[in-house]
């Protein structure tokens, strides 16, 4: 009880691979017993069962809890700090905790948490980890040039000079201890030194980053950094500092029931020109395919889509078909129901 449970916050933009770097940690966690707190942006729990799915006796089913009730980082007291006292009065305490943000979530406000009386004395930040998508940092998402902004807002005094998802990826870079630029494999090694140097520029100077592919990485790089987060929080600046509270106003998720199907590849075709045509930011869901036992699993962001079989269907378990829809907040449901169904 003397010593500190150490805490990894994951964090990183939808897509990024932060369950593919989870489910790898669990599977590789060198005897260390875990305890997983899940934050999704969306009413289908995807990450959670995915992750409830490895069978590891190093985090069982009883050792995933997910949070539904909306960005973690807007619901500290009502449903963080009560889940992590939770895991403390545990008999069977975890080795680690690991907690998976949405990628709409600032990690600030969830590492000041850490420093409540009752959690601080018995759990301390080991680290903060942001996921980075390396396909779509390489392409110029959220690498926003500082003077060709700021020529834009001098030739209109209207437009604004930040996005919101470029205000939410400067904050989980200026927040981290590590970075991991996942899905390298995609990249051409001259196009990695150059989106990685670019990268680097951005991070202050203490950060590490490392190059990953499928968000496979040795958990003894990964757990153990020392950070002592909560204690060092002037150090991480945010955009949102001086703000009275964080809005989710910019984004909207819905779930969408596409019935069973028959091929994938032609709900595939749907998707891809819901896409396009909607600004859909990210995909995500199980679905019931005609004569397979299997269940499949879809995740897409941006413009790219992969599906595979998980597991099979349990004999009581109803076959559904549901995908997370999550856009900006303009999206048109209807269009995007219209294209996907049609």
């Amino acid at each position: 009880m003397s010593e500190k449970i150490p805490a990894t916050v994951i964090t990183g933009f939808l897509g990024a691979g932060k369950t593919s770097l989870i489910r790898h940690l669990i599977e590789n966690a060198d005897g260390r017993k875990l305890a997983l707190i899940i934050n999704e942006f969306g009413d289908l729990g995807v990450d959670g069962e995915l992750l409830k799915g490895c069978g590891n006796e190093n985090c069982t089913e009883e050792d995933i809890v997910e949070l539904a009730n909306g960005c973690i980082c807007c619901t500290v007291a009502d449903d963080f700090l009560p889940t992590i006292q939770k895991i403390l009065s545990r008999k069977d305490r975890p080795d680690h905790i690991i907690v998976e943000t949405s990628g709409l979530a600032l990690p600030k406000p969830l590492v000041r948490a850490f420093g409540w009386p009752e959690v601080r004395t018995q759990v301390t930040v080991d680290g903060v980890v942001t996921v980075i998508d390396g396909p779509a940092y390489r392409d110029g998402l959220f690498a926003a040039n500082p003077d060709a902004v700021q020529a834009q807002r001098e030739a209109d005094e209207m437009l604004d000079h930040d996005s919101p998802l470029e205000e939410l990826f400067d904050d989980q870079l200026n927040c981290a201890d590590m970075i991991i630029f996942n899905k390298a494999d995609l990249i051409a090694a001259s196009e990695m030194s150059s989106a990685a140097a670019k990268l680097k520029d951005r991070l202050r100077p203490q950060v590490k980053m490392l190059q990953t592919s499928h968000g496979k990485i040795d958990a003894r790089v990964l757990l153990g950094l020392g950070a002592a987060a909560e204690d060092d929080l002037d150090a991480r600046p945010s955009v949102h500092d001086d703000a009275d509270e964080h809005e989710h106003d910019d984004f909207d998720s819905f779930v969408l029931e596409v019935g069973e199907i028959t091929s994938p590849e032609t709900l595939i075709a749907k998707l891809e020109n819901a896409i396009a045509a909607e600004g859909i930011l990210r995909v995500k869901g199980f679905l019931s395919v005609k004569d397979k036992d299997m269940r499949l699993v879809l995740q897409g962001v941006g413009s790219r889509l992969q599906h595979y079989f998980d597991r099979e269907w349990a004999t009581d378990e109803e076959r559904v078909s549901k995908l997370v829809i999550i856009g900006e907040h303009d999206m048109d449901q209807a269009a995007v129901t219209k294209i996907i169904l049609g």
